[in-house]
């Protein structure tokens, strides 16, 4: 099963099932969540310090100006002597060029920090899916998939920028200023101290409160909102003429009106907080004041110093003024980080070998004895019933056995479940009921490893990449050269399609293969399966959306398909609706009412199967 080549199943949920009515919260991620999702991002200690360091500088100076500048206009106006100044006023304009230009630094190594932690992570997602078992994308539709492995892993990546990094500073700034302060006068860097905890502690606590109980709601929205908007864009004109448009746009308007009262859910203990630290400012230079001018009477502090004191703590809230936006973060990062884990996990520890790599004692290496070659794997359906998930299943009592070097073929009017079966075979779809075994074993318990390297499956919805076409071809093998590339599309029957590319292989195409026939499509499809190295292919209507001797061309070629580099011959099971070309595969099987209405060769069936016999004559009078 090869997660490149098989069809994405996150596209295959209907975008009508999208809910329409409020959702309910999330459940709260579990501890350690957010602690996970960071391991992930890889951060370099060294550079996090380094930021901390040029963010604490960078506020720190503008506390320090504060306080000189404090100190410069009280003793100013004392008249004393200018070189008393001079080195105050050095100081305010060394501190004030200081801060912009470590803010500026701080922002460089800051972001460095997260963006280099997103690649990591979405990197990490990408080889665990790639990896990993397929049916984790099973309940995943393609939107909110897009939303996981884009907005939900920058969310996890902007908690250091945002919620980590600002809440350290702060931190360190906090306790710098408080004890600065206490050597001036201890009564006003106590009542600081504590004010700093208010804005610091207590403001940020109740926006996290409230924040918590949007970000459940509210991550669920956004997912809504973003498969909703993607199914309507893609699928606009279906959508349309089968009616549905108008229910889609007004689960698009609801899910916009959840994500609405989920912020509403956290906007009173936002602007509580909000109300806790403008208070804190007011009560730190009420408390220096009141505390300060007795002591200025007593002859116990300076008035140069009272000034110092009272504006000083104006410059060092705005540490704490970005700790409510942190926490706000955090609880956005660690809903975001549930999800992205949801998906890494439920796709497994996976494999971490290469697409033609070859796995050391894994089910693929099978010797046979005296001759020298690879026996070929063997994948049995005994009494296979397939459907999705939650749904009565579509085809039941189907027995198969595909052996390398075989030629199946699956055929039947539409609806009947074919595609469906694939999936299953592939591994993509659980059995409803029944069994799927390669060589003896369950596909489910098979180590990812060898079922990458045994079984592929190319689907018609398979996604094609805009890059080059080498590039896309790739996509089932790293290592394909432009001649196995060449070789490859001329089996699919792209020879001319080839010739005709302004740059060749290197011609890039349009967004999932938007610059391409719906023929053109299948066929490159075709052509990267054929280049995995896989002994057991799986492929889903290759002859769709071609004339006839086009499609009798591939299917031809297709029942020749080369072996794989380990000399293992090909086995091929084909569903397709053009039946004149099934006469050389071994087996047919004939889908009606849900299950197996017939089986045997080519001949068999139009002989003795009156709806494949009519079928058949009905195709030749079209090509006719």
């Amino acid at each position: 099963m090869s997660a490149p080549t098989s069809s994405a199943p996150a596209s295959s949920t209907p975008a009508s099932s999208a809910p329409t009515s409020w959702t309910p919260a999330a459940p709260r991620p579990p501890r350690g969540t957010l602690r996970r999702a960071l391991r992930l991002l890889d951060v370099d200690p060294r550079r996090a310090a380094l930021a901390v360091l040029l963010g604490t500088l960078a506020l720190g100076s503008a506390v320090a100006l504060a306080a000189v500048a404090a100190w410069l206009i009280a003793r100013a106006s004392q008249m004393p002597p200018v070189l008393e100044l001079s080195v105050a006023t050095v100081a305010v304009r060394a501190f004030g060029i200081g801060r912009g230009l470590m803010r500026y630094l701080e922002r460089l190594v800051s972001h460095d920090i997260a963006l280099r932690g997103m690649a990591h992570l979405r990197a990490t997602v990408y080889d665990r899916l790639a990896a990993g078992s397929p049916r984790a994308l099973l309940a995943v539709r393609r939107g909110d998939l897009l939303a996981r492995v884009g907005a939900d892993v920058d969310a996890v990546g902007d908690v250091v920028v945002r919620g980590l990094l600002p809440a350290a500073v702060a931190l360190t700034l906090g306790v710098g200023t408080s004890v600065a302060m206490a050597l001036f006068w201890p009564p006003a860097g106590l009542a600081l101290a504590a004010c700093l905890v208010a804005a610091g502690v207590v403001a940020p606590w109740l926006t996290a409160h409230g924040a918590r109980t949007a970000e459940e709601r509210g991550v669920r929205a956004r997912a809504r909102m973003s498969a909703t908007s993607l199914g309507v864009l893609d699928d606009a004109g279906p959508l349309m003429v089968s009616g549905r448009l108008d229910g889609e746009l007004d689960a698009l308007r609801a899910a916009d009106a959840d994500l609405a009262r989920a912020a509403d859910a956290g906007a009173r203990p936002a602007a509580l907080a909000a109300a806790i630290g403008q208070l804190a400012v007011g009560a730190a230079v009420v408390a220096a004041l009141v505390t300060g001018v007795p002591a200025v009477a007593a002859g116990l502090l300076a008035p140069v110093e009272l000034a110092v004191i009272v504006l000083t703590p104006l410059a060092a809230f705005e540490a704490t003024s970005l700790l409510p936006a942190a926490a706000v973060q955090v609880q956005r990062s660690r809903a975001a980080a549930a999800r992205v884990l949801a998906l890494v996990d439920g796709a497994g520890p996976g494999s971490t070998a290469a697409v033609g790599e070859q796995p050391s004692g894994d089910a693929t290496d099978r010797p046979d004895a005296g001759t020298g070659t690879t026996a070929g794997p063997v994948l049995v359906a005994t009494g296979l019933a397939c459907g999705w998930p939650g749904r009565p299943a579509v085809l039941r009592d189907v027995d198969l056995t595909l052996a390398a070097g075989g030629r199946l073929a699956v055929a039947g009017p539409s609806g009947e479940g074919k595609t469906t079966l694939l999936l299953t075979l592939a591994g993509l779809l659980p059995p409803v009921a029944g069994e799927v075994t390669l060589d003896g074993v369950p596909l489910a318990g098979l180590p990812q490893g060898g079922v990458v390297r045994d079984v592929v499956m190319t689907g018609e919805d398979a996604h094609v990449f805009g890059t080059s076409v080498l590039e896309n071809l790739r996509v089932a093998r790293g290592d394909v050269t432009p001649d196995e590339a060449v070789d490859a599309l001329r089996r699919a029957g792209l020879g001319l399609w080839l010739d005709a590319l302004p740059d060749g292989l290197d011609t890039a195409l349009g967004s999932d293969a938007r610059t391409v026939s719906g023929g053109e499509r299948r066929r490159l499809l075709l052509a990267r399966a054929l280049l995995a190295d896989a002994a057991l292919l799986l492929v889903d209507e290759p002859a769709e959306h071609l004339d006839g001797p086009t499609a009798d061309g591939v299917l031809r070629e297709l029942w020749h398909a080369p072996p794989t580099r380990r000399g293992t011959a090909r086995g091929v099971l084909v569903v397709s609706h053009r039946l004149s070309p099934l006469a050389a595969a071994d087996e047919v099987l004939w889908l009606a009412d849900g299950q197996v209405a017939a089986r045997g060769t080519h001949e068999q069936l139009l002989a003795h199967v009156a709806g494949y016999g009519e079928a058949v004559r009905a195709e030749q009078q079209e090509t006719s």
